[in-house]
This record gives structure tokens, C-alpha cells and sequence, in this order.
């Protein structure tokens, strides 16, 4: 009996730590004008216990290990009783080494989506079959979360995140909705997905490697190594460029990295940045503003 009784916690203490995301979920309405506002509250707590309570590997994660993002729900209109459209923003941030400091890793903005949600019913992800679009847009984000940060940890190391992601566009197609499939124009899901699986776009990933791993995470020991090294890894982005000037991923990554960039290169100590900033002007000319902030 004793021994039961310690298998017993023993797994319900693996499956506490077992979950990997600690993710903040708001369901904002106030577009919606519904007057049956408990839907939303239903939704916001449904996909809250989805996202934090779904073991998402097979690996066990310590609460400070766990990964802090948000997901923010703008519902722009009611359809139907069950059937809403959204706005969805999406962020994730990571910590670094030796410091209170989180980094943005994700920050994407998904609109215009159409989802189904029955009050209630239980959200349940199945890797075989589409199940709806909210639970394979919500299962999509988070393997990608988990993929972008095991990238910032090791060369390439979210590749099983990122190919289960891709194993649920594929089930998404099945349900016909917009994003997943490749006809579906530009900046979708299925777009960003293969975009990060992509030997094409490799550097990316190592630039997402080297700019975390080499860089931020040595700041604390010697601050001026670790910016000649995301200056160094923030180069590869003019690879990228020059293969695909309008690719994807130069915007999904200046999304969540343009203000931290600015703010590194606009203080002491300095190095020579000269071509970063050129780089960064011929790039991203919209962010002028920030990249003038950056000192050579």
C-alpha cells in the first residue's frame, strides 16, 4: 500500500512539473458587443488549462524552467452562438543567464481568424486529426513557442518542436480554414513554419543561437564580447535578405527584437557598429528612428 501511495504522488509531482509553458491568457470583447460576456470568460479559462495544463514532451520541466508567454484573444465579431473572429497576439519572452533580465523571443500578430467554441466543451488536441481550428491554432503556438526558445539554447535544437508543428498545419488543412495552407498567400502560418524549417533560411536559426546562447547570456561577464557577437550573429540577417529581401522571418524577428537592439547598441561599451547600423537602415527603414539611437 505504501508503495502504491508513492508511485502515486510520485507521478502526479511528474505531471506538475511535467507542463512547460506558463502562459497568460486574455479574452478581450469589448468589439463583440455580446451581452452574454460569460462565453468569453468560459473561452479565456478553457484555453488557459489548455495551454498550461497540456504536457507538450515528454521531458519534465521545474516551475523557473518553464516558459512565460501570453496570448492575447481580440474577438472583433460574433458570428453565430459558437463561431467568433479574432485577433490573435501571440508573445513569448526567455530568461538570461546570470541576470532578472527575460528576453522577447516570439512577439506575432495573427488576424482576421474564425474559430469555433463550445461553451464547456473540453479542449483537446489529437495529433492525428483536426479536432478545430482554436485547438490547432493553440497546439501550432505552442510547439513553435517551445521551438524558438530550445533554438536560442542549442544550434537548431527546436527542431522536434518545430516539425510537430508543422505535423499540425498539415491536420489543419483539413478543416479548410485560411493560414495553413501554402495558396494562402503571404505571412501565414504555414508560411512561417516552413520558413523555419527551411534550409534556405538557416541562418535564421543560427542567428537565434548566437544572438541568445553567445551573446545575451554572457552580457553579465563581459558585456562588450557579447555585443560584438549579436553584432556578429545580427549579419546573418543580411544573408537572409539578400536571398529573399521581403522573407517572413526578417519581419517575425525584428517584431520581437528591434527596441532590445536599439537599446544595446545605444549605450556603452561601444563597438565598432557602423555596418550594423548601415545594414539595419537598408533593411528595416521603418524602424529608422530606433536604429539612428544605435552609437558607432
Amino acid at each position: 500500500m505504501r508503495k502504491f501511495l508513492f508511485i502515486l504522488v510520485f507521478s502526479i509531482i511528474s505531471q506538475l512539473n511535467g507542463q512547460e509553458l506558463n502562459c497568460l491568457v486574455i479574452v478581450d470583447a469589448d468589439q463583440a458587443q455580446n451581452s452574454n460576456t460569460q462565453v468569453y470568460n468560459t473561452l479565456q479559462s478553457s484555453i488557459t488549462e489548455f495551454m498550461n495544463n497540456t504536457r507538450w514532451t515528454s521531458g519534465n520541466y521545474k516551475p523557473q524552467e518553464k516558459i512565460n508567454c501570453a496570448i492575447t484573444l481580440l474577438v472583433t465579431k460574433q458570428i453565430s452562438s459558437n463561431e467568433f473572429e479574432v485577433n490573435i497576439q501571440i508573445q513569448a519572452s526567455r530568461p538570461v543567464f546570470n541576470s532578472t533580465y527575460k528576453t522577447p523571443i516570439f512577439n506575432y500578430r495573427d488576424e482576421k481568424v474564425k474559430i469555433i467554441y463550445n461553451e464547456y466543451e473540453p479542449l483537446i488536441y489529437n495529433e492525428t486529426n483536426f479536432e478545430s481550428n482554436l485547438i490547432s491554432l493553440l497546439t501550432f503556438y505552442a510547439y513553435t513557442i517551445l521551438g524558438i526558445d530550445a533554438d536560442t539554447f542549442s544550434l537548431n535544437g527546436g527542431d522536434k518542436f518545430h516539425k510537430q508543428a508543422e505535423n499540425v498545419v498539415n491536420q489543419a488543412q483539413q478543416g479548410g480554414y485560411s493560414g495553413w495552407n501554402r495558396i494562402d498567400g503571404n505571412n501565414t502560418r504555414y508560411q512561417l513554419n516552413e520558413n523555419i524549417l527551411s534550409p534556405a533560411f538557416k541562418d535564421y536559426r543560427e542567428l537565434l543561437y548566437t544572438y541568445h546562447l553567445k551573446g545575451l547570456d554572457i552580457m553579465n561577464d563581459d558585456k562588450k564580447e557579447a555585443k560584438k557577437n549579436i553584432e556578429a550573429s545580427l549579419m546573418k540577417l543580411q544573408n537572409i535578405y539578400n536571398r529573399r529581401s521581403n522573407a517572413f522571418l526578417l519581419r517575425v524577428f525584428m517584431d520581437a527584437k528591434s527596441d532590445e537592439i536599439a537599446d544595446i547598441f545605444s549605450d556603452g561599451p561601444r563597438t565598432n557598429s557602423i555596418n550594423l547600423k548601415e545594414m539595419l537602415l537598408k533593411i528595416y527603414p521603418t524602424f529608422n528612428a530606433k536604429w539612428e539611437k544605435i552609437k558607432n
